[in-house]
């Protein structure tokens, strides 16, 4: 089934690039943006985890630096049966931490300076354990490559945006029915917008599943569940500079503390995460 929504992912991403390059280029941009799509989704596939880590200025960790995360890691890792992933500090005083990869092989976690701060070691078995289940559920490629291309259709809807401000490209009706100015930047500024939507539509649904495989994986929903609350409460207080691209690979919405964010939520409430995990019996 995950496959199947990769495979889906890919082409809706495809589509809405294909659409940009048609409104602001005409056929020849549609066929250059859809090459292009075709290299990012080659690209998206087998360094989807490395621009995740790159967007999140993520850098490795050695077990000497940390060695609670690498025991509970470890510790985790052997109950789920799966192998050790690699670890990561994202320098950032906001507590949070994401998973992304491929597969089991090929995956990484990481946390937050802000993260240790906070948490006691319970919770932050249970954030640990969420993340690790992101990638035993296998979406964490689903994950990295909506934000390697939310990123990518971003940056090329803010570039057509200034372009057609300077009068550098629209506004012709040649033979190959180039996009006008105002159709062009309209497209410019909506596939952000859909790209986000596609993000909230493959995030919220796992983020309820990854807090029940996780607090199995844990032995206990509470670790979990008392971590959200506290990590929602500081998400609203500090501050996180990272691309908002990257918002649904975090366990919790490090932009939930801006207003218009808060319309695009890629997670679902953490309320009601709270109240599935207080009811799941383990």
């Amino acid at each position: 089934m995950n496959s199947l929504k990769v495979w889906l992912l890919m082409g809706a991403l495809s589509i809405i690039l294909v659409l940009i390059g048609g409104a602001a280029f005409g056929k020849s941009g549609a066929i250059l943006f859809f090459v292009i799509s075709l290299g990012m989704n080659f690209f998206s596939y087998y360094f989807s985890d490395k621009v995740a880590i790159s967007m999140t200025r993520s850098r490795p960790v050695s077990e000497a630096e940390a060695p609670e995360l690498y025991d509970i890691t470890r510790r985790l890792t052997s109950q789920a049966g799966m192998p050790m992933p690699r670890l990561y500090i994202t320098p950032s005083q906001q507590p949070n931490a994401f998973a992304t990869g491929r597969n089991q092989s090929h995956a990484a976690v990481a946390v937050t300076e802000g993260l240790f701060r906070i948490l006691n070691r319970g919770e932050l078995e249970g954030v640990l354990a969420h993340e690790l289940s992101h990638i035993k559920n296998k979406d964490i490629l689903i994950g990295a490559i909506a934000a390697a291309f939310a990123g990518a259709i971003t940056m090329i809807a803010n570039i057509i945006q200034w372009g057609a401000f300077l009068g550098g490209m629209g506004g012709r009706d040649d033979d190959e029915g180039g996009g006008s100015f105002i159709g062009a930047l309209l497209l410019a500024v909506l596939a952000p917008i859909a790209a986000l939507i596609i993000q909230m539509a493959i995030s919220r649904s796992r983020e309820y599943l990854a807090d029940q495989t996780g607090a199995r994986i844990a032995g206990n929903a509470e670790g979990l569940a008392d971590a959200l609350l506290k990590l929602e409460s500081a998400a609203h207080r500090i501050p996180m500079q990272a691309n908002p691209a990257t918002s649904h690979l975090f366990i919790v919405n490090p932009f939930s503390g801006a207003s218009i964010t808060r319309l695009f939520s890629t997670h679902p409430p953490v309320g009601e995460r709270v109240k599935r995990l207080e009811k799941l019996r383990i």
